[in-house]
């Protein structure tokens, strides 16, 4: 940054003129006849920090040279921003391209683990929004890669009682995500309200 405050300053320095040094010119530095030899890159502090006591400058136009250098800075910052904006949307974009990448993947390697035939009006299931024809991909911990048969889902479904299990099932076309909540809702039901017919071929 500090860098391109001084190109900004030796650019504007350039376009007005001062390089001339005409006495008299707008924003011209003069300096005593004992000074001459400072020039355009003499200090104009002394050792204490403090402005050199033995040189007069003259700047009219100071203003004008600070406003094209407040709208150069800002034009700066504002190329900054927008290169950050567009790095970060990038960078989002791949994110989110990879992150849909790795769950077409992982979708692709499960498959059905039992089809939906029945479902009790009033029940969980019901309750749940689970229809007859939906096709379970993931029960709770249970896909494809682990499921071994019905006695799978009846574990998971004892273990927790009036706590939800998280389903996904295949329903038009899509996945659908299920939280349904074992429960005991009648004397003589179980405590889903369905029947899943698991998949006996894979």
């Amino acid at each position: 940054m500090e860098t391109q405050v001084i190109a900004i300053a030796k650019r504007l320095v350039r376009n007005m003129g001062w390089s001339s040094m005409d006495p008299g010119s707008p924003g011209v530095l003069q300096f005593p006849d004992t000074q001459k030899s400072i020039g355009m890159d003499g200090p104009l502090i002394d050792t204490e920090g403090f402005p050199r006591a033995d040189i007069d400058i003259y700047s009219n136009d100071y203003k004008d040279i600070m406003d094209e250098i407040e709208e150069e800075l800002y034009r700066i910052h504002a190329e900054a921003r927008q290169s950050a904006g567009d790095k970060n949307s990038s960078q989002s974009a791949e994110s989110l391209v990879s992150q849909a990448s790795r769950d077409a993947e992982a979708r692709s390697r499960l498959q059905p683990i039992g089809t939906v035939t029945n479902i009790d009006a009033g029940s969980p299931a019901d309750t749940a929004g689970l229809k007859v024809g939906d096709v379970v991909i993931r029960f709770g911990s249970l896909t494809s890669e682990n499921f071994q048969g019905l006695q799978n889902i009846a574990n998971i479904v004892q273990h927790s009682m009036d706590k939800p299990i998280q389903l996904t099932v295949f329903r038009d076309s899509e996945d659908t995500q299920i939280s349904l909540t074992p429960k005991r809702w009648k004397p003589d039901k179980g405590l889903l309200g369905c029947n899943i017919k698991p998949v006996t071929s894979r």
